[in-house]
């Protein structure tokens, strides 16, 4: 399945990383300055992942676009894996691509990726999208029971099931009811990539991921959520956006935890209006 979205234009760059080799995407323009944002996806995705909304958010800013250890062309981790370990990778390519500052956008894995960037490098961070994410044990909601139980299933089933299920189960209802298109190109963008090879070791990161620390973030924050995410229990979104000083908070009903794909035009514009305001402390829900 050939790139789509404006993913024929991201250049990919790797940068070496605690012996691994960890690859990302570049999508700038050459005839203007703009600011950068960094993208960074969530389990088993890699930079494709971020399909429909490149193009959008191209307009407003350069793009980098991570391919998390074990995603994508990156090297998969030897061992178990922290998601310090991926925030340390975050910061490698910032520092290879000679990015100071930018605006962070993490979807779920990625979403706890990008917390620890703030946390732990807040000056490198311009400010933070939050998405379908949790601010881990020992405060965060657990994952849904059905999600838990279509995991420990998925071993049983045959590949080309488990991504279809998995996928159904990352959308909102009204989606899966009303646009099924949705469900086919999310399965065939998936099928023309190889298979996570570190899915087992991001699993494992994003299950140990714990942070008391969300206080400590300056960068003004954005947290969006699905109401029908049945991967990340919505209500993650309200703990995190009380966590963090002056988060924003919206909550977009109806829609699951890919819902960036069921609605990028939604995404794009929420992102770029945060991201280019003066990221004034407010609640919204619209």
């Amino acid at each position: 399945m050939p790139p789509h979205n404006g993913m024929a234009a991201v250049r990919i760059r790797h940068v070496r990383r605690d012996g691994l080799r960890i690859a990302y995407g570049v999508r700038r323009p050459r005839w203007r300055r703009l600011p950068w944002m960094m993208l960074i996806q969530g389990l088993g995705f890699d930079r494709n992942g971020w399909a429909p909304v490149v193009e959008g958010l191209a307009e407003h800013f350069a793009l980098l676009l991570v391919d998390n250890r074990g995603s994508g062309a990156s090297d998969a981790p030897t061992g178990p894996l922290d998601v310090r370990d991926m925030a340390g990778d975050a910061l490698a390519v910032l520092d290879h691509a000679a990015v100071r500052r930018a605006h962070v956008v993490g979807i779920s894995l990625g979403g706890m990726i990008a917390q620890e960037v703030a946390i732990a490098h807040g000056g490198r961070v311009t400010s933070l999208v939050l998405a379908a994410t949790t601010p881990g044990w020992p405060v965060a909601y657990p994952m849904p029971a059905g999600t838990v139980a279509l995991l420990a299933a998925t071993r049983a089933m045959a590949p080309d099931v488990a991504l279809r299920r998995h996928t159904e189960n990352a959308l909102g209802p009204e989606t899966l009811q009303h646009r099924p298109e949705v469900v086919e190109r999310l399965v065939a963008a998936q099928q023309s990539r190889p298979a996570a090879a570190g899915w087992q070791a991001q699993l494992g990161a994003g299950a140990r991921f714990g942070s008391l620390r969300q206080g400590t973030i300056t960068a003004p924050t954005l947290v969006l959520h699905g109401t029908a995410d049945r991967v990340v229990d919505p209500r993650n979104a309200r703990l995190l956006a009380e966590r963090i000083p002056g988060a924003r908070l919206i909550l977009l009903p109806g829609l699951g935890h890919l819902f960036f794909w069921e609605a990028p035009a939604a995404f794009v514009e929420a992102v770029t209006r945060f991201a280019l305001s003066d990221s004034s402390p407010r609640k919204d829900r619209p």
